[in-house]
């Protein structure tokens, strides 16, 4: 059997970026609006700038709208004790980076899910709470308390949009 030898060159770098100057590259803004304040980054830097500086305590409730549940599961989601929650939202204070994180995720991951249902939310709110193969048999809902759990849920958005088992 005969080797074929194929003659490859390095990579140029040079090149590469001459290439891609031409080319339009559009970017996907996330937003998150709270307290009366708009929230956005459109790259994952300037979502850690965000996260590391905080959002409102009032987040929670946007999440729990867009999620259809009430504040205090949401609380739970997060993992914020109702006393705790009450007292620093009349203060306006902001939520820590860890639960920044969580709620900005929750939030990019339902702007996902809405369009991968096609911006039908009851749609995808009964998704959210339907046992789900994909993930073990767990609702995409209980996943939603950790970052390992909401990226697992995103693959299983992903699958769905693609037509694999989801």
């Amino acid at each position: 059997m005969k080797s074929i030898k194929q003659k490859t060159e390095p990579f140029d770098t040079k090149r590469s970026i001459e290439n891609a100057s031409g080319k339009v590259i559009s970017i996907k803004r996330s937003t998150l609006n709270s307290g009366g304040k708009e929230y956005s980054w459109s790259n994952k830097l300037e979502r850690v700038e965000v996260i590391r500086s905080g959002i409102p305590y009032d987040s929670i409730e946007v999440i729990s709208r867009r999620l259809n549940n009430p504040v205090k599961s949401v609380l739970t989601i997060v993992g914020i004790p109702q006393t705790t929650y009450n007292k620093k939202k009349s203060e306006h204070l902001l939520l820590d980076s860890r639960d920044s994180e969580l709620v900005i995720l929750i939030n990019e991951l339902i702007d996902y899910g809405l369009e991968v249902f096609n911006d039908e939310e009851e749609k995808f709110q009964r998704w959210l709470k339907k046992p789900n193969l994909s993930i073990g048999g767990n609702t995409p809902e209980n996943m939603l308390d950790t970052i390992t759990g909401i990226n697992e849920v995103k693959f299983s958005l992903n699958r769905l949009e693609f037509g694999n088992l989801a």
